[in-house]
């Protein structure tokens, strides 16, 4: 697979002759623009976890004539900008549902913010983790009550994925929850099986260097932490190779 970074959760990804495009609200380096261009895929899935404006655009409009299926969350349906969308075209996912074509195989769960998270499986076999906003989001300072119904809410959705098999997670390492960035992640390798991981959500800041902390709680595992878009890692053998 190649797995090229856009920004903040953004990225796509090609998987033979299909095209991934997840949470592209905003592509700097047009890597989407070049890719659909140049038309060499069969496939184009385009995937939006939720409606907050750092994951769902309307500049994914442009891609209609060659998108294959839009996946939105089904909170993107209540907004006024989906409606320039094909709405023929469109598939809205509500938490722990399950959608296929020929191509791919989807299936979503809960967020602890707003939408879902994909799972999603090529026709190649290959198994993709998006989180869209799941992740703990324990802020430092907060009210304990929030902390604690935070890691609450993290925790029963954790539990539906026990034993979750992927080849890339993409989860949020979210620098601004300070010490508490690592928490929701390394709770997410302990119970999952991830093969590699990307770190994303972190737009605007440094890559992700992982503390002695995570390394002691996780086995080791692949890592990447893209910081410019366009950013690219080739994922062979479960190994990311530039």
């Amino acid at each position: 697979m190649e797995i090229v970074y856009l920004l903040h959760s953004g990225f796509m990804i090609r998987d033979g002759q299909t095209l991934l495009v997840f949470d592209d609200y905003d592509d700097p380096e047009k890597i989407v623009d070049r890719a659909v261009n140049q038309g060499n895929f069969e496939h184009l899935y385009i995937f939006a976890s939720h409606a907050h404006f750092d994951h769902f655009d309307t500049h994914i409009r442009a891609y209609a004539d060659q998108v294959t299926r839009y996946i939105f969350s089904s909170d993107i349906k209540r907004t006024k900008r989906v409606k320039i969308f094909p709405a023929d075209n469109i598939t809205f996912m509500k938490k722990y549902s399950e959608w296929q074509d020929e191509g791919i195989k989807v299936w979503t769960y809960d967020s602890t913010d707003v939408g879902v998270s994909f799972l999603v499986e090529t026709d190649s076999g290959k198994r993709i983790f998006h989180a869209g906003d799941f992740n703990l989001w324990y802020w430092e300072g907060d009210k304990p009550e929030n902390q604690n119904m935070a890691k609450k809410i993290f925790d029963k959705q954790l539990k539906r994925m026990k034993g979750l098999e992927v080849d890339v997670a993409f989860f949020p390492v979210d620098p601004r929850l300070e010490n508490s960035q690592e928490l929701g992640v390394i709770e997410f390798i302990k119970n999952t099986e991830p093969k590699t991981l990307i770190a994303m959500h972190r737009e605007n800041f440094p890559a992700w260097i992982p503390s002695y902390k995570f390394q002691l709680e996780t086995e080791p595992l692949p890592i990447w932490s893209p910081v410019k878009p366009g950013e690219k890692r080739f994922l062979i053998n479960n190994k990311f190779s530039v």
